[in-house]
């Protein structure tokens, strides 16, 4: 049996058996309690049992995660405390991601992949908007023409409108309002650099699924310091994205002695505000159900309230730090959260919560049986890594050496749906004015028109008789109708 020791003090120790780190967790306090300190061990912890991780760095300061600690009389303190044997400073096989390309890999995925759901929350359209975007996504996917970037998804509802009556007995009423904002939609987007995630080449899953040669789970580093503050929407919609795909690709593993890939997910409430009830369903969903591919979702926020019940039910491990309580509404959180823990008679949970210092929470993990222990109050174990951001020196050379540098750096533009309209759009203006010089005007008008069928069916033949996908697929998160087709 594998375990993670998660902390504690005076002769008492919180010991997680890693079969259960896939029953997912949460970590919560109020802002400079030591939630990211936190995060930091367990992920390092996980990591040298052989488990890959994926994290989100917000403030900037996990890349230290990838260089040995500095050993000092404060971490030499807690180490008595809790009565640890034989912590090491150690770095732990790191790689850098970033969004934007400026420091680590750049991360993308496509428009077909991300599906109608995800952007229609990403663009915060309103239903009347979501259906014609999902009627763009059926005529792409009905006629094999990809949406790989925004040019791509910009074209197609310019030819939506163009083509409105003739698509409307086959889908549906287009109207042009709904297209207009989705189009300004789109330009709020780009402003903001989502531009750059959409695209290829695509992130590889497997890519965050690596253990190096000593067989150390690789932690894969995504900076969104940038991200969460220039595109929070974004920021939550890849975190969504990834789980959606991770589920749909990953096989079942059954009942493991440790998890396959761990995630933790900074800002958790981002992943929740403002969501239609529809997408937060299928979070619950997949949440429930990714544990039997294996992954442990770990959510960290200031409070378990920012997560939805139904999701907040199904975390096993849950490691609360302090929260203040200045006024009536912060002690009824309080109490609320207290609530969650199983009772310890030698805890009063709603005064520990307040009285917590930094570095100190109150932790319940699972039995074997997945019944959860009581509440502990314990010291949480130091990272063996640095505590910290590495310098922007540090940075570049382990990109250096990363085993995907130039994997994804050019960005790769292939025929898909803009190209195909536009060549289209070029085809059929040269076919008139062939036809204006050699026929008579009478005869030109009812020959030149073409019926919306045999256009897309003209473009499926060029998409199918090449070498672009063949069949788009989309998981619970991307598909039109919430499976796979």
């Amino acid at each position: 049996m594998q375990e993670i020791l998660i902390g504690g003090q005076k002769g008492t120790q919180v010991i997680m058996d890693a079969a259960m780190g896939n029953r997912h967790g949460m970590i919560s306090g109020a802002t400079g309690t030591g939630k990211t300190v936190t995060l930091q061990t367990m992920a390092e912890a996980f990591s040298k049992i052989g488990v890959p991780v994926f994290l989100a760095d917000i403030k900037g300061d996990l890349s230290g995660i990838a260089l040995a600690a500095q050993p000092n009389d404060k971490v030499n303190e807690r180490i008595q405390q809790i009565g640890i044997t034989g912590f090491q400073p150690r770095g732990n096989p790191s790689v850098f991601w970033d969004i934007f390309a400026k420091t680590g890999h750049p991360v993308r995925t496509t428009i077909s992949d991300m599906g109608p759901l995800l952007l229609g929350n990403l663009l915060e359209l309103n239903d009347t908007q979501s259906g014609v975007l999902y009627t763009c996504f059926k005529i792409a996917d009905d006629n094999g023409m990809l949406l790989l970037d925004l040019k791509d998804l910009r074209a197609m509802l310019t030819w939506m409108g163009d083509n409105a009556k003739e698509l409307q007995a086959e889908y549906g009423n287009v109207a042009s309002a709904s297209l207009g904002a989705i189009q300004r939609q789109l330009l709020v987007l780009e402003e903001q650099g989502a531009d750059q995630f959409f695209g290829e080449p695509a992130l590889k899953l497997a890519d965050f699924c690596k253990t190096d040669f000593s067989g150390n789970g690789v932690i894969s580093v995504l900076d969104a310091t940038v991200l969460t503050t220039k595109s929070p929407k974004l920021y939550a919609t890849f975190l969504l994205w990834l789980l959606s795909e991770l589920f749909e690709n990953l096989p079942e593993v059954g009942n493991a002695d440790r998890p396959k890939l761990v995630l933790f997910f900074d800002e958790a409430h981002l992943l929740f505000d403002q969501a239609p009830k529809a997408l937060t369903d299928k979070i619950e969903q997949i949440v429930r159900l990714i544990r039997s591919k294996g992954v442990g979702v770990y959510f960290i926020s200031q409070s378990p309230l920012d997560i939805p019940e139904d999701i907040l039910g199904q975390l096993g491990l849950k490691i609360q730090h302090a929260l203040r309580a200045f006024t009536p509404k912060d002690q009824q959180v309080v109490k609320s959260v207290a609530e969650n823990f199983r009772n310890n008679p030698a805890i009063n949970t709603v005064e520990a919560i307040q009285e917590l210092k930094t570095g100190e929470a109150l932790v319940s993990i699972l039995n074997k049986d997945g019944s959860p222990t009581p509440v502990e109050r314990i010291f949480i174990r130091p990272p063996e890594s640095q505590l910290g951001p590495v310098s922007t020196q540090q940075r570049e050379e382990i990109i250096g050496r990363s085993p995907f540098k130039g994997q994804y750096e050019q960005v790769v533009d292939r025929e898909s749906a803009y190209e195909m309209l536009k060549n289209k759009a070029l085809h059929e203006a040269n076919e008139q004015e062939a036809e204006r010089d050699d026929k008579p005007k009478a005869s030109r008008s009812s020959q030149n028109r073409q019926s919306v069928s045999e256009v897309l069916l003209k473009s499926a033949a060029r998409t199918l008789g090449s070498t672009v996908g063949r069949q788009i697929i989309r998981g619970l998160l991307g598909s039109l109708l919430g499976g796979r087709r």
